[in-house]
């Protein structure tokens, strides 16, 4: 298997594109060919999560022997790292939807399912390229990629990292995981700023050829933990062929059965790994993109055209207040029936006007299978408080966007009668207790530690363990800097990093 440009014929091996992250020419990397309808469930059928994962990669990982992936998966999922056994255990809520549950790894969030495996991927296609240099995984975050990238990557040898994320623009508890994060090989910084404005700036530093220069004077090599690495992306597709798996399993669906999948999405990954799957051979029928104020996406499922250039929201689901999703670009690349050239001009007009768009036929064809919804800050909170006193079921405010989604396309009679649906449950809901008492009219504290406390006492839900012990834990990375300043942040720590060695 080797990998190609969005924006070119250029291919590479995995191990190059694990490496480098983004494309020379500013592009993403995808398969140069896609292993189409190669999963079935008879095959999948009594395997666990780890041996559904190994057969997954296993197409698109051909630089590692069968040997070597299974000790990386091994690693990455096993009682040390998720605290079940089943890795993405799946809860029912009634006949018609399921929650597949993506939040019990390390730091309580779906990035755990791909930044446990991650560092082994990196570490090993470092060696197979020969790279002698350290490496710097830049990382911008919204939320919960970068305490999982923070968690993942801590005193990895020859390995550092440094993230970034907007100082008002994600929860408490983030706030204070990403503080407090541990290892002596880590830095954090907040910025002023939003999300895209850090995800902009660290795709710009990949392709700056002064900083790569100065940084590889020094040493260093840049690299990603973001989900335009494939190393991030593609482990993320077991999850929905483990899902699937799992609905046969439990009776929910038939093998072979069709069924819908919701979607709380900001930056495409998650929900592209989906699509990925269903390429693959999971009977997924429509893939449904679910976003809060922030609707670009759902727009652009509506109408066809990506426009930016709207007032951005800081909102009660964080991880998706997100304006430009770099994964988009990989879409876009089968919409365009891989033509690179198409997509080159696509992101030319997306990064000169803030807009692109698609033809009408595109626009038909790509609605066969994905579709949008939105639902405001009131909306989320109401499904949070309506999913718990009807079902017993704590959400949080990522996972509510979905759910109230699917809620508003079950009342507009959009949905395929007699068809399951999964909504994939992206955080652990004490991930947010302001929301969470705000939804379930529990009084207020100005300690996010004793929201936890107030709601852990009326839900019976246990505080984990990670969570509690953050509390006493001393702030490490306190500081906040303008956007301006990233750079220099930047070149600072490839100093320290030479510095050191």
């Amino acid at each position: 298997m080797k990998f190609r440009s969005t924006r070119s014929n250029t291919c590479v091996a995995p191990s190059y594109a694990l490496l480098h992250g983004l494309a020379p020419d500013g592009g993403l990397y995808v398969p140069e060919t896609f292993p189409e309808q190669v999963l079935q469930y008879k095959d999948l059928a009594g395997k666990s999560y780890q041996e559904i994962a190994s057969v997954v990669l296993s197409y698109f990982f051909t630089n590692f022997t069968d040997e070597e992936r299974d000790a990386m998966i091994a690693s990455a999922y096993n009682e040390n790292t998720f605290r079940d056994e089943r890795i993405v255990p799946l809860h029912s809520i009634d006949t018609d939807v399921s929650i597949s549950e993506l939040f019990h790894g390390r730091t309580l969030a779906f990035k755990d399912l791909a930044l446990s495996l991650f560092p082994y991927l990196l570490t090993a296609a470092k060696a197979q390229e020969r790279e002698d240099r350290d490496i710097l995984i830049l990382t911008a975050t919204s939320g919960d990629t970068g305490k999982a990238a923070l968690e993942g990557f801590k005193d990895v040898a020859g390995t550092n990292i440094m993230v970034f994320y907007p100082s008002e623009g994600v929860s408490p508890m983030q706030k204070q995981q990403m503080q407090k994060q541990e290892g002596n090989n880590v830095n954090v910084s907040a910025i002023y700023g939003n999300f895209d404005d850090a995800q902009s700036f660290l795709k710009r530093v990949f392709v700056d050829p002064d900083v790569n220069a100065y940084a590889d004077e020094k040493g260093v090599l840049f690299s990603s933990a973001n989900s335009i690495n494939i190393g991030r992306l593609f482990p993320q597709v077991a999850y929905y062929v483990s899902t699937y798996v799992s609905l046969v399993d439990n009776g929910a669906i038939s093998e072979g059965e069709i069924f819908d999948v919701v979607v709380p999405t900001g930056n495409f990954g998650n929900i592209l790994a989906g699509y990925f799957a269903k390429k693959m051979g999971v009977p997924i029928g429509k893939l449904i993109c679910a976003s809060n104020k922030n609707k670009v996406l759902a727009d652009f499922f509506e109408t066809g055209v990506y426009d930016m250039n709207r007032q951005f929201f800081t909102t009660d689901s964080p991880s998706m207040d997100i304006l430009l999703s770099s994964n988009f670009e990989r879409f876009l690349f089968y919409v365009a029936g891989q033509d690179a050239e198409k997509v080159a001009q696509w992101e030319k007009d997306l990064s000169e006007t803030g807009k692109m768009a698609v033809s009408a036929e595109e626009l038909a064809q790509l609605r066969r299978e994905f579709e949008g919804g939105w639902i405001d800050d009131g909306e989320t909170e109401a499904v949070i408080n309506h999913v718990y006193n009807d079902y017993g079921y704590l959400l949080d405010p990522h996972t509510a966007v979905a759910y109230g989604v699917y809620m508003n396309r079950r009342r507009q009679g959009l949905l395929c009668e007699g068809r399951h649906t999964v909504v994939m449950a992206t955080a652990h809901p004490y991930k947010f207790p302001p929301v969470i008492c705000q939804a379930l009219a529990l009084p207020k504290h100005d300690d996010a530690f004793d929201e936890l406390l107030e709601i852990a006492d009326v839900t019976g839900m246990a505080l984990p363990k990670l969570l509690a012990e953050l509390r006493n834990k001393p702030v490490r990375f306190g500081s906040s800097i303008e956007k301006e300043d990233m750079k220099q942040a930047v070149l600072a720590f490839v100093d320290a990093i030479h510095g050191r060695a």
